[in-house]
């Protein structure tokens, strides 16, 4: 950790971050927190993504559904109009709609091997993405004058980085700099989260070797060629196999940092509470090495 204990964290004029976990526990509802109090950068991966790594795949998939429009078409071509997408830090919908779900394209589904395609795009979106952020820490404090940063990660972020490797790249580029910090959800939380998906499932990232064997394993369990999965019905089932998957790994990953839960996370309403939750996961990391 580059903060020898709690006071070390409290007292140090530039606060450096990267928070990790499941999607829905509080990652972007801190850093958006942090970041309108004025004094802390912040920095998402998933929009970095979104715009500097995949916004022109994801502006092409938008041109090539308009040029199936005639009247668009017309358009495209003769340089009458402009597509582009509207991600924001609040709204991802334009990348996930671009990774899409695989199966039946009546359904709206991929053919497998496209969607392994853009989900392989990602990942090496994903990966530069987080390369980046020691340039953004030094782009805070450059131009706008901000030494406290946090570093928002996707829920995908374990599925792209090797965990129990201790020179793994992109984690060794991040714990040299920032501390990582765990947000940790129980069994309640990933029990609501699998009901909030199954409301409105979502396209998300799989580690290749996982969805390879999440695809063979849905399609042999409901007796379904490729052209006949239901895409919805397949990120479903994957779903709740995906946060089992993932827990090991982000457990593993918070060895080079601290874990704070989500109920934690809950309470923190001011970048001083986040401050104090922050130096209580490091004493208690610290304590928990020694004992």
């Amino acid at each position: 950790m580059i903060y020898k204990d709690g006071e070390a964290w409290r007292q140090s004029a530039s606060k450096r971050v990267v928070l990790f976990g499941m999607s829905g526990l509080g990652k972007t509802y801190l850093a958006s927190m942090l970041r309108d109090a004025g004094e802390w950068f912040h920095y998402s991966v998933d929009y970095r993504i979104g715009t500097r790594y995949m916004g022109e795949y994801i502006a092409d998939n938008f041109k090539r559904e308009a040029m199936k429009v005639p009247f668009l078409r017309e358009l495209l071509l003769s340089d009458s109009v402009y597509i582009a997408s509207n991600i924001t830090f609040d709204n991802l919908a334009p990348l996930s709609t671009y990774l899409g779900k695989p199966g039946n394209p009546s359904r709206g589904g991929l053919p497998f091997d496209e969607y392994c395609l853009r989900q392989n795009q990602h990942r090496r979106a994903e990966i530069a993405a987080l390369l980046d952020t020691p340039y953004f820490m030094h782009r805070a404090r450059d131009i706008y004058g901000l030494a406290n940063f946090v570093c928002d990660s996707g829920g995908s972020i374990c599925e792209v980085v090797d965990p129990d490797n201790p020179e793994d790249p992109v984690l060794t580029a991040l714990s040299h700099d920032l501390l990582l910090v765990w947000i940790k959800g129980s069994e309640a939380h990933t029990a609501e989260l699998v009901r909030r998906f199954d409301r409105a499932p979502k396209p998300m990232y799989y580690q290749p070797e996982f969805l390879e064997r999440a695809w063979i394993g849905y399609r042999v369990e409901k007796g379904a060629n490729e052209d006949e999965v239901n895409p919805d019905d397949f990120i479903r089932w994957t779903y709740a196999r995906a946060l089992a998957h993932r827990q090991p790994r982000y457990e593993a990953m918070a060895r080079r940092g601290v874990t704070v839960t989500a109920e934690e996370v809950a309470g923190v309403k001011s970048p001083a509470d986040f401050t104090d939750l922050i130096a209580r996961a490091i004493d208690r990391t610290i304590q928990n090495r020694e004992t």
